[in-house]
């Protein structure tokens, strides 16, 4: 059984990992600035990653592609989460907001602006 982890990084890149035996799965390659945070859905087929380049991006993790890119953000994003159904990602910024997203369509669902700096973590 593979136990994976991934890893975020400044050159723009995610890896998989199989952590038992520290081999590198895949590497997910899109976004065109550092990436902050990166999460799994609970069902493990959806990886989420938060980026510099203002955008979230969901992969698919058996094949590695990206399926969706989410836009609203206007500045980096800092951390992102699944909802533990796994049907609503939240998201924090440098803008000062905290996002609510639809997994399966893709959009923002809810916008939260009370921060006066940037949001670094989001958690459920």
């Amino acid at each position: 059984m593979v136990k994976l982890l991934a890893s975020s990084s400044d050159d723009n890149t995610i890896r998989l990992w199989d952590v038992f035996n520290g081999h590198c799965l895949k590497i997910f390659k899109g976004h065109k600035n550092w990436i902050r945070s990166v999460a799994f859905s609970p069902n493990g087929k959806i990886l989420a990653s938060g980026s510099d380049d203002d955008t979230i991006k969901l992969w698919n993790i058996q094949d590695g592609r990206c399926i969706k890119t989410l836009l609203e953000h206007t500045n980096w994003v800092r951390s992102v989460i699944f909802s533990p159904d796994g049907k609503t990602l939240a998201s924090s910024g440098n803008d000062r907001t905290v996002k609510l997203w639809d997994v399966v369509d893709g959009i923002c669902l809810l916008t939260l602006q009370k921060h006066t700096d940037w949001v670094r973590s989001v958690t459920f």
